[in-house]
């Protein structure tokens, strides 16, 4: 367990070029943890989607040479096995809503899940630490609008709603990004960092 009151030399810079995801998690986090974007070009790797993000987060750290925040999110199909998990970004990109719908086509089970993992490297040499929200859900013909990835196609388990048909507020209180914010909150109060803010420029 890490000391009480943890310094750090500035604010987390979370690594995103997606300005959807950016104001769904400065909605979610609010003022509760200093942090900053920028867009980093990170080599797109392939394996096991927390091996993906843990190795993002090192490269981010030494990029950034500071702390960084790194997200990863997959959309599981349990048919599948997994899969399109962390590709599903490229798959949606080259196969669309319907593409997506149709690879269950041969399969009764339509069951799925979104998964969110943020990553914290405190510095280059640092191990990232994890936090992982998963909501269960089911993938369902598009409904809703468009403009954020897949969630016209996923309608979380004890809703009628997709992701896209939900109000923002709705969404972001049940959803995988949500979940995994919550705990690096949690994180971040148990641990109560402070920023060494630079006040000279």
């Amino acid at each position: 367990m890490a000391a009480r009151g943890v310094v750090l030399p500035r604010p987390v810079t979370f690594v995103t070029g997606n300005a959807k995801k950016l104001e769904e998690v400065k909605a979610i986090l609010g003022q509760s943890i200093p942090f900053q974007s920028l867009k980093l070009d990170l080599p797109e790797l392939q394996g096991e989607p927390e091996d993906i993000s843990k190795e993002k987060a090192r490269l981010a750290a030494q990029q950034v040479n500071g702390p960084v925040l790194v997200e990863d999110t997959c959309l599981c199909f349990n048919a599948l096995g997994g899969l399109p998990g962390p590709y599903i970004k490229w798959f949606l990109q080259k196969i669309g809503h319907q593409g997506l719908n149709n690879l269950l086509m041969a399969y009764e089970d339509k069951s799925a899940y979104a998964l969110c993992a943020f990553f914290l490297a405190l510095g280059p040499n640092e191990e990232p630490l994890t936090f992982l929200g998963k909501t269960p859900g089911k993938i369902v013909p598009p409904r809703g609008p468009t403009d954020f990835g897949w969630d016209p196609i996923f309608q979380p388990d004890g809703y009628d709603q997709t992701y896209a048909e939900m109000p923002k507020e709705e969404k972001n209180k049940i959803s995988h990004r949500y979940k995994s914010l919550a705990l690096l909150k949690s994180h971040f109060a148990e641990v109560g960092y402070t920023f060494q803010m630079d006040s000279s420029n």
